[in-house]
């Protein structure tokens, strides 16, 4: 049986609300939290992390989720909020297992 191949981009105006007006991440340098730590958050979610890289300003994640099921994310590198997201789903999935990446909001 062939595996049946679903993806689903969540970006951040369904995880937050607000619509970027560009997909550049413009923190500054100064600011940016180290990628390791970016890294140790998503193996916690259950990610097995293949590269995080710059990308237009943000750090770009890809892997595999704890399903299995391909993975790229792109984050502010900041505040780790999450700007994008694409899944590739071999068999069946859905995007419910993805809302806790929603961005946190700060006090």
């Amino acid at each position: 049986m062939k595996n049946l191949f679903i993806t689903a981009v969540i970006t951040s105006s369904l995880l937050s609300g607000a619509a970027l007006a560009k997909d550049d991440c413009t923190d500054p340098v100064k600011d940016w939290q180290p990628k390791e730590q970016l890294q140790q958050l998503m193996v916690d979610k259950g990610w097995d992390v293949k590269r995080i890289k710059v990308d237009d300003g943000c750090y770009e994640v890809k892997g595999l989720d704890r399903s299995g099921h391909e993975v790229e994310a792109k984050f502010s590198p900041a505040s780790f909020n999450i700007l994008e997201l694409e899944i590739k789903f071999t068999g069946s999935g859905d995007a419910s297992d993805y809302l806790d990446l929603k961005p946190q909001t700060t006090p």
